[in-house]
This record gives structure tokens, C-alpha cells and sequence, in this order.
């Protein structure tokens, strides 16, 4: 882009003028980039998808083969979104959750009502291996991370206390006696991702040999560093947010002395104020995708 300290310069660079305005147009359209590292799952435009994955061990020096996240997701009656990650996933105080407890505490079922549209979202991260992605076979044999819902953690944490005494516990995360997990979903009638389709394999090892095996492990990423405190937004950030999307700076409940309707949130299915959309919109998890739907309930 050509900067110009003087007039003269200004109208030395008129020649470029439309180049620059076409640049700045494009960093402003520009969307962020995703994170290379997180493998998804590609849907047709039925809305089903299917893939073989195999989740890894925790990754070298770690103590976790997965992370859990919590996350916050909800619209204003301003129309504006707020979709943040919680800082209750690092242990730290969290606004929102602050907010909740207060309105719960506070004995209204109009506060009630607003904490309950406040939705928490529980998430889980693992290292996996891509087996087999027919959408995307360029990810056969890499090793990815994957982000999921609680469906499929119950899955995988089922493996490890069968119900029946007949089925042996298999720990999914093992790369020798571990399992292929075959994810499949499919768009059920409420408009809902529906992983109940998915099956796990017989056990086998991920490799053919130990050599092999390592070379798979030690391609992890670290799951300790994506919970470094530096990942996070600050609790002043997250609470600025929140006042934007509440406008709590004029909350009677609050800030008491001022003369102001308490904050609100739309009904369930309002529609994004115009210009705004929701930004969980190109996400395929199926966490977001019930953020988006705005389910009643906490899962």
C-alpha cells in the first residue's frame, strides 16, 4: 500500500489508488484463517459425511490423551453474537459464568431465564490419526487434531467400562490394542448432526511395526500448550465483549442508580442482526452447530 507523508506525495500515488483500495478491500473480506492442525469432517450438502480415525496416546511428555474446553455461546437483543472460549477451561474466573451465577442467585425467573439462553458448551480436543477421509484423501495418514462433542467422548469413554461382563475394555487411545473409530453422520429431521451411525472396529495396532508406530506418535501436537494462558483472551476482553453483546454497562441489576431495562437475548431461532452473522457459521462441530440452533437445554 503507498503511504504518503505530504501532498505532493498523495497525488504521486493517485496512479496506484484503485490497486490500494482493492488491497485494503481484501484484507478487510479476508477471512481468518483456520487452524491447519484441526482435522474436521467434511459434509456433502445433505449434511452427511463419514471418515476412519483413530485417536492417538497422549502426545510425548504429556499427561492427557484429551483437553476439555468450555465455551459460551449466545446473541443480544443488539443482535451481536458472543461466541468466546471460557476461561473456566484454564481454572481462572470466567465473566460469564460470573454473570450466570448471579442471575441464577438472584431469585427472578426473568434472570433465570437469561442465565439459562447463556449457553455453556463442553468440548473435547485429541490428537487422531486420519485413516481414511474420502472427501479429503490427501489427509490419509496424517496426524491431525480433532475437536469434539460430548456424543462422542460417552462413546470412547464407554469403551473402558463395557455395561456387559462379556465385552472386554478396550482403551481406544492405545496405538497397539486401540480401535478405527468409523464416524459417520447424517442431518436428522430437527436439522441436527446425528453421529449414531458411527461404529469402532476391532482392536489392531495403527502400524505395522513399533518404528512405525513412534514415527506416528511423535507427530502429536502438544494438547498442554493449546491450554497456555497466552491462548486465551483476557477477563477484561471476554467482559468488554460481554458488555457489548448485553449492554451491562446499563444494567440496572449491575450498576444499580441507573435508570435502564435489563439486558436481554432473543428467543430461540432469532435470526443474526443484519450485516452480522453468526460466526460459528462455517463450523462443522457439532457442538456449534447446536450453539447455532440454539438448543434450550445445556448438553
Amino acid at each position: 500500500m503507498s503511504v504518503s507523508h505530504s501532498l505532493a506525495e498523495l497525488k504521486k500515488n493517485t496512479k496506484n489508488e484503485f490497486d490500494d483500495l482493492r488491497n485494503q478491500a481484501e484484507k478487510l473480506t479476508t477471512k481468518f484463517a483456520k487452524d491447519d492442525r484441526f482435522w474436521t469432517l467434511s459434509k456433502d450438502d445433505h449434511g452427511n459425511g463419514s471418515a476412519v480415525i483413530r485417536f492417538l496416546p497422549k502426545p510425548p511428555g504429556e499427561d492427557n490423551d484429551y483437553i476439555r474446553t468450555w465455551s459460551y455461546g449466545f446473541q443480544g437483543a443488539n443482535g451481536i453474537w458472543y461466541i468466546e472460549t471460557s476461561l473456566q477451561t484454564i481454572e481462572k474466573d470466567d465473566p460469564v459464568a460470573k454473570l450466570r451465577n448471579k442471575l441464577f442467585r438472584s431469585g427472578l425467573e426473568a434472570d433465570k431465564d437469561l442465565a439459562s439462553k447463556m449457553k455453556r458448551r463442553l468440548q473435547f480436543i485429541s490428537n487422531i490419526l486420519v485413516v481414511n477421509d474420502r472427501a479429503n484423501p490427501e489427509n490419509n495418514g496424517k496426524v491431525f487434531l480433532f475437536k469434539y462433542g460430548q456424543k462422542i467422548w460417552e462413546r470412547l469413554d464407554a469403551l473402558t467400562k463395557p455395561e456387559f461382563e462379556d465385552k472386554v475394555p478396550v482403551n481406544p487411545f492405545n496405538p497397539w490394542t486401540g480401535v478405527n473409530f468409523r464416524i459417520r453422520v447424517k442431518k436428522n429431521a430437527g436439522g441436527f448432526p446425528n453421529y449414531d451411525d458411527s461404529e469402532f472396529d476391532p482392536p489392531s495396532p495403527i502400524a505395522k511395526t513399533d518404528a512405525e508406530i513412534e514415527k506416528i506418535w511423535k507427530s502429536c501436537y502438544s494438547l498442554k500448550e493449546l491450554l497456555d494462558e497466552k491462548n486465551f483472551k483476557s477477563y477484561e476482553e471476554l467482559e468488554t465483549r460481554l458488555n457489548q453483546v448485553l449492554s451491562l454497562d446499563n444494567d440496572p441489576f449491575l450498576n444499580p442508580g441507573k435508570a435502564s431495562s435489563p439486558p436481554k437475548i432473543p428467543e430461540a431461532h432469532s435470526h443474526t442482526h443484519a450485516g452480522e452473522s453468526a460466526p460459528w457459521a462455517e463450523d462443522s462441530d457439532e457442538d456449534l452447530e447446536r450453539f447455532r440452533l440454539a438448543i434450550e437445554n445445556d448438553d
